[in-house]
């Protein structure tokens, strides 16, 4: 008996990891929680703990195959999001078991649905967050059909599995008990099947063409861990000029990438326009008649414990640093952007005030950053000299959609990402940071520019297509007209209501649970 609970609880975890983007099989997903399904069902009445083990091992295979790249950039921290990531996953599967044991099929469904969106949203929101593994994002690659997610985001595809994979649990269920089952079984289908048509044909409309900018991304393709960081910003500005010198630059945005100017600690925040790279740097694009968009690492330094924000790192003798992974753009006015979303144990330290007194540089000593990087409370987006906004968009935060919603409603009419995806290597990793961009898009509603350093750089129209890319371990540049828009869609306006509707049935049935006599 125990076998085949671990061969189903396998099995569920390789149809979760073969659906994966980039190269997964997507229609696996509406299937991959069937075998845990019938664990539960089996076991409800007799185990939580054997419940929680079995679904932890799935969970457990589906973050290894889809995750594992993390390792690439920090052994530490593939293993910590892997096994924090699984732990929670399975708890939510549990806590399902447990009300549908008091309160019923019914309610239990309701509750798991609910339960889950509710956990994904957590996940996008705390400090320790890992937003590869929402349900939704499974249809990265498939993005003609999911052209819905104007309306719902991301979590409406969450929302879309999960129904559909009970209606088909049911319809097994009916089968294995020698009852009708056709009839769930074409609910099913049709649940798959309704839902790509409408998408079809919401990708088959045209897009009126009305406001261009044009664009040159930049992938310049330099290893971070041997070669980029061993320059001066001042080196590196005299080989954008040697290789933007030629007449097809001017009169461009150009888009660099993420810490393209990467000398260290990089320059203060208060000084940098007024410091003589930037000045040499405007001159020389002000004859060309062209902007920058570009990545960069900014300092500010406190004097007194009174002065020192929650993110400042201590130096020595009261004096304490932000450090900053910025975007900047030389246009009329000053305008700089820091990064908000961080990747855990490389950018930052999580609940950093509770945490470091107790682990001090733990993570560190397994492969993270040197010092936390400070944020922003707002999505600001930059004005160029003819008046379009772009959200200034950095790396990680491209995963994160309510996030970037921010940056629409702020007024960017188009979306840049700057990335420098070298850490992860030739894996998965960079090329799943791509697909998810095309959702933003999709959301959004917007065409997005990405520039990254070792990577994909891309241009994504509004519908997720990627119109031209710059492939992996391969220098070169985007030279293309781009699509600008001002609509606001209905996820950019009211973000993730799913979640908000899921947790009134989440408290809701919480509460009647405790509140229900046995």
């Amino acid at each position: 008996m125990y076998k085949k609970y671990i061969l189903l609880s396998i099995l569920s975890g390789f149809l979760f990891g073969l659906s994966w983007p980039v190269n997964g099989i997507v229609f696996l997903i509406f299937i991959a929680f069937i075998p845990l399904l019938l664990i539960e069902k089996e076991l409800r009445t007799k185990s939580l703990l054997q419940i929680y083990f079995y679904s932890f091992l799935s969970f457990f295979i589906w973050n290894l195959i889809t995750s594992w790249w993390i390792i690439n950039s920090t052994v530490f921290g593939m293993f910590f999001a892997i096994i924090l990531y699984s732990l929670l996953m399975a708890l939510v599967f549990t806590s399902y078991s447990l009300v549908s044991r008091k309160l019923g099929d019914k309610l239990g469904f309701i509750f798991f649905v609910s339960s889950w969106i509710v956990y994904e949203k957590f996940n996008l929101s705390w400090e320790f967050s890992w937003p590869s593994l929402i349900l939704g994002n499974v249809f990265s690659e498939s993005h003609q059909f999911v052209q819905w997610f104007e309306y719902t985001g991301t979590l409406g595809g969450s929302l879309w599995v999960l129904l559909v994979n009970f209606i088909f649990f049911k319809a097994l269920n009916k089968y294995l008990s020698n009852k009708y089952y056709l009839k769930k079984l074409s609910i099913g289908l049709l649940s798959i099947s309704f839902p790509i048509i409408i998408s079809l044909f919401i990708y088959r409309e045209d897009i009126k063409h009305e406001k261009f900018v044009d664009i040159i991304i930049l992938q310049p393709n330099i290893d971070p861990y041997n070669r980029k960081y061993g320059r001066t910003n001042f080196e590196i500005l005299q080989e954008f000029k040697k290789s933007t010198k030629d007449e097809k630059f001017n009169n461009k945005l150009i888009i660099a990438p993420e810490t393209y100017f990467s000398e260290s600690p990089g320059y203060s925040l208060k000084d940098f326009f007024n410091t003589q790279f930037y000045k040499d740097l405007d001159n020389y694009l002000k004859e060309k008649k062209s902007e920058i968009i570009s990545g960069i690492q900014f300092y500010k330094i406190y004097n007194s414990s009174k002065t020192k924000t929650q993110s400042s790192n201590y130096l020595r003798d009261s004096t304490w640093v932000d450090i900053y992974n910025s975007s900047f753009i030389n246009s009329n006015k000053n305008q700089v952007y820091h990064k908000s979303k961080l990747v855990v144990g490389v950018e930052n330290l999580p609940y950093k005030s509770i945490l470091e007194p107790l682990l001090g540089n733990l993570l560190l000593d397994f492969g993270g950053t040197v010092m936390t990087r400070a944020t922003q409370q707002k999505r600001s987006v930059f004005s160029t000299k003819s008046k379009i906004l772009v959200a200034p968009v950095i790396c990680y935060e491209s995963m994160y959609g309510e996030y970037m919603t921010e940056y629409v409603r702020n007024g960017a009419q188009l979306i840049a990402i700057i990335t420098n995806d070298g850490w992860w290597g030739n894996s998965p990793g960079h090329k799943q940071l791509l697909s998810y961009s095309k959702l933003r898009s999709i959301e959004l509603r917007r065409s997005i520019v990405r520039s990254a350093n070792t990577g994909i750089s891309a241009l994504i129209n509004e519908k997720g297509d990627i119109i031209d890319r710059i492939s992996y371990e391969k220098s070169g540049i985007i030279n293309n007209k781009v699509l600008i828009s001002d609509q606001l869609t209905i996820y950019a306006k009211y973000g993730d209501f799913i979640y908000r509707v899921s947790l009134f049935f989440f408290i809701i049935i919480f509460l009647f649970y405790f509140a229900k006599k046995k």
